[in-house]
């Protein structure tokens, strides 16, 4: 009996002892508090909210438990695991590469992306074949990152290869001193690059150093699985749903195409021709409530923010406004700087009222782009492939794969609208998100200029019944 009562009085404190579940907790105190870093990849915060692909998909998963949302933010990838382990955060959101350093830390969940590391040099500076090229050259690296890993697996073949590793520094801002000269080499992954290099168009991949590198939620060892398991469970619903694609095309479909020569045109162009008619966006922009960096990128995919631009189907001035376009917006004068960017916004924003309810941000922007390159029609025909092929009409992901499809005569003809050149408004929108994606990065620090009215009501009824006016 008396070893019983032992047993049993033993089993009671053990149990009282034990904290329950963390899932129980965030459930119990209604918040899954997320440590992240403050990074284009990750987390960021914009004039209109917070932003990044691990902020749409943790707060997907927040909504999904039915509690809020409590971000945490670190300067430096180096912070992350330390932050989580002392015991104020449920998990960490913050691109994290599975490592064996960190396993011994953390617990990681369901990889839910893969990307490849890259050594980044300047063009003309030299590109190495091997590391034996590498060896006595400077390379900078993040502090606590897998990159030293990769580079202290790679000491064990190569001895003399020597890097530093900065504590205060992100991989955007190394990048931008291998570009500027400062440093020879420093290491991103696929991802950062592929946004990064629209802003310096010089740097270039050196050597592959690792491909399809894991990228997962971690979770503070001891913590138990519940929440893992239920994180898994969300991540692995989101990519048979298509969320997980959604969210890849939201941040960087804009950036699998590269053109060199058209992005140092672009930058050349931001300086020399933009200057000319950038008070002309910026007014058109408030009053039709579009951000003019979405304006003037529009202009330059046009004209390349030139004036007396004509196409050779007729289309003229900096936003290419048809005749048709520019009579029911009773432009006189197609060419005139101020006539065509206050028409090409008022058209663009007439777009974006048209658009589906259903669509949110920023596939919305993407749908009106495209409808003033192609016609809403079109773009509703497009909507109707992505339905016969069981996808989502409301995503910009499944529309720009629908799109091309309109030049195919098995769909097109059974279409209200018929036959179009589907894949030119998926490169239109594409060009458009690089430039604007340029234009932010260029004017940042800046104020965007606030959108001063909306668009409150429908245009003419000639323009309301005339469904296939288009502005280039």
């Amino acid at each position: 009996m008396r070893v019983l009562l032992i047993m049993s009085l033993a089993a009671l404190i053990s149990t009282c002892s034990q904290p329950p579940p963390i899932l129980d907790q965030v459930l119990e105190i209604g918040e899954l508090r997320v440590v992240t870093r403050d990074s284009p990849v990750t987390y960021t915060r914009t004039p209109s909210g917070p932003s990044g692909p691990e902020f749409d998909l943790v707060q997907a998963f927040a909504r999904e438990l039915g509690v809020e949302l409590v971000i945490e933010t670190v300067d430096n990838v180096s912070e992350i695991i330390p932050r989580l382990m002392d015991g104020n955060s449920h998990m960490a959101a913050a691109g994290l590469s599975i490592t064996e350093s960190r396993r011994a830390f953390v617990n990681f969940g369901h990889p839910y992306t893969v990307v490849d590391m890259h050594l980044i040099y300047k063009l003309g500076t030299g590109r190495p074949r091997s590391i034996d090229e590498v060896i006595g050259r400077s390379i900078e690296i993040m502090a606590g990152s897998s990159h030293a890993d990769i580079l202290a697996s790679l000491q064990t073949v190569y001895p003399g290869l020597e890097w530093v590793e900065n504590a205060d520094a992100e991989v955007t801002e190394l990048l931008a001193k291998v570009a500027d000269g400062e440093l020879d080499f420093t290491i991103s992954d696929s991802t950062e690059f592929d946004i990064q290099r629209h802003f310096h168009p010089d740097l270039r991949i050196a050597l592959d150093l690792e491909l399809g590198d894991e990228i997962a939620w971690a979770f503070p060892k001891g913590s138990g699985d519940s929440l893992l398991a239920r994180a898994d469970d969300f991540l692995i619903a989101a990519s048979r749903s298509g969320k997980l694609a959604q969210v890849h095309d939201r941040y960087y479909g804009h950036t699998e195409k590269f053109d060199y020569v058209g992005t140092r045109s672009f930058i050349r162009h931001y300086k020399s021709r933009l200057p000319r008619y950038r008070a002309m966006f910026e007014e058109a922009g408030a009053i039709w409530g579009v951000d003019w960096r979405l304006l003037a990128a529009m202009g330059y995919q046009e004209s390349h923010w030139r004036a007396q631009a004509v196409s050779p189907t007729g289309v003229r001035g900096i936003m290419m406004l048809t005749q048709d376009t520019a009579a029911f917006l009773g432009i006189d004068d197609r060419v005139d700087p101020r006539n065509s960017i206050f028409g090409g916004a008022e058209f663009y924003a007439w777009q974006t009222e048209r658009v589906a309810d259903t669509v949110d941000e920023p596939d919305r922007t993407w749908m009106a782009l495209a409808a003033y390159n192609v016609g809403l029609n079109h773009v509703r025909d497009a909507r109707r492939i992505v339905e016969w092929k069981g996808g989502n009409p409301d995503t910009w992901v499944d529309l720009s794969g629908a799109l091309p499809l309109l030049a195919q005569r098995k769909y097109y003809s059974k279409l209200p609208y018929g036959y179009a050149r589907g894949w030119e408004p998926v490169l239109y929108v594409n060009n458009i998100r690089s430039y604007y994606n340029i234009l932010k990065w260029l004017t940042e620090g800046e104020d965007p200029t606030p959108p001063r009215n909306r668009l409150q009501a429908e245009p003419p009824v000639e323009i309301a019944r005339t469904e296939e006016v288009i502005a280039s």
